[in-house]
């Protein structure tokens, strides 16, 4: 009876074509609106590397100034200072611990035909990449003997390799950075990065990092952070008094495998700030924090209010569509009351005259749920246009496919409850009479 009544619906469809184009475009409309701006909800709140998510906690250590906290809400510094990363780093508490901060050199490629340019990389250590798990397309990640003699390497993203080597594979070859070569240990593959949730200081929608160079070798290079650099007291003059300062520049991570190594870890910093404080540092009362992946893109709000208010408005439309469809299928159905009526005189149950009206609100949301997906691709288009920071998150995956799917035939369900019930109520002593 299914595949009757579906072809009844699809014969009903084209026999009102205005009327069924009116209710199929109100709902894909209503469709696409709310579907767009989910989607992009969707890829920005979700988690980016969920198998550790967990695991990997953003460190936050209060050395702001006594008299005036860093935020209004009492929320510590989001860096950390150098002397503070390097302190931690030699500790070694950590599972695994990577302190980093953004960087820009001049590249004097050797092809003569390509001009020098700026590229924009990330300053860490070796255990970033296991960490982080990028994908390796030729070599892989310098090791910690290299961290510790600041080896002059570089790992390249996909991107610049191709543009200094052709995408060929360049480990063991040179790549010249402000007059200094550097030998490349390895190319990134593949690393589809919605975001740069590893430092949401320096702006989550930033463009990718072009190379990755050892802490300490950039350390030696004596050249300030690319990124967000605050001080709450000026720091002397000479780069030893300002890697002595206060001045908050580097972002720090820690990898922790267990609720247990957590605690400790916190309790380890718990007792470097107290030690720090007989020494005049950190007057603040104590507030360290360690938060994981998914609390620190919470807590700095990579979902704009915004973004979730235009959301908010897209379903408020989307409910706008579903109630001039419910109209427009009351108007249907109340023209179909005479063929109701010769229905249940032959014996037809009200249930049977429920599903078959359903089943064609079904097909109405089936078909608008297409034509939704089409203005859902469409309209991420243009979001990608209009807002260059939401290029990496304004596409569809397959998740988003089906729930857009789902969403129209539900929409259309829903919406064809209320007339369909009406057309169950019609008497069919009534309309044979008339």
């Amino acid at each position: 009876m299914f595949a009757y009544y579906l072809q009844l619906g699809l014969r009903s469809l084209r026999r009102n074509p205005i009327l069924s184009i009116l209710m199929v475009v109100g709902i894909g409309l209503g469709i696409a609106a709310s579907m767009t701006m989910l989607t992009v909800m969707h890829l920005l709140g979700g988690d980016p590397i969920p198998w550790k998510s967990d695991k990997l906690h953003y460190v936050q250590l209060d050395n702001w100034n006594p008299d005036q906290p860093f935020s209004d809400d009492g929320r510590p510094p989001d860096q950390v200072t150098y002397r503070d990363a390097v302190a931690l780093m030699d500790a070694g508490k950590a599972d695994k611990q990577a302190a980093m901060f953004a960087f820009a050199l001049p590249i004097q490629p050797e092809n003569k035909e390509l001009k020098p340019f700026q590229a924009h990389g990330r300053v860490t250590y070796a255990d970033f990449f296991a960490m982080f798990e990028p994908s390796f397309k030729y070599g892989g990640p310098w090791n910690h003997d290299q961290d510790v003699s600041h080896t002059r390497v570089v790992v390249l993203n996909k991107e610049i390799n191709e543009k200094l080597f052709g995408g060929q594979d360049s480990v063991g070859k040179t790549v010249r950075m402000n007059s200094i070569d550097y030998s490349v240990v390895g190319v990134l593959g593949d690393w589809n990065l919605r975001f740069l949730y590893y430092d949401l200081t320096n702006g989550a929608f930033e463009d990718p990092d072009e190379f990755f160079m050892p802490f300490t070798t950039a350390v030696d290079l004596q050249q300030r952070s690319s990124g967000s650099n605050r001080c709450w007291t000026s720091p002397a003059d000479g780069w030893v008094a300002y890697l002595d300062s206060d001045c908050v520049w580097i972002q720090m991570w820690a990898e922790l495998d267990s609720p247990a190594r957590l605690a400790e870890y916190k309790s380890f910093l718990d007792n470097y700030v107290g030690e720090q404080k007989k020494l005049g540092r950190f007057q603040r009362p104590l507030n360290n924090r360690l938060l994981n992946v998914n609390e620190w893109i919470r807590d700095q709000n990579v979902i704009s209010r915004d973004v979730e208010v235009q959301t908010g408005l897209a379903f408020a439309f989307l409910v706008v569509c579903l109630v001039n469809t419910v109209g427009l299928l009351l108007a249907k159905f109340t023209r179909k009351s005479g063929e109701i009526g010769l229905r249940r005189a032959l014996g037809a149950s009200r249930r049977e005259v429920f599903t078959q009206f359903l089943i064609e609100s079904g097909v109405v949301g089936l078909t608008g749920g297409f034509l939704g997906l089409l203005l859902t691709g469409l309209g991420l288009v243009a979001v990608r246009a209009l807002y260059t920071e939401y290029q990496a998150v304004a596409h569809l995956d397959w998740s988003m496919v089906a729930v857009t799917v789902v969403l129209a035939i539900v929409s259309a369900v829903l919406a064809g409850l209320y007339p369909t019930w009406r057309a169950c109520r019609v008497q069919p002593g009534t309309q044979l009479k008339m």
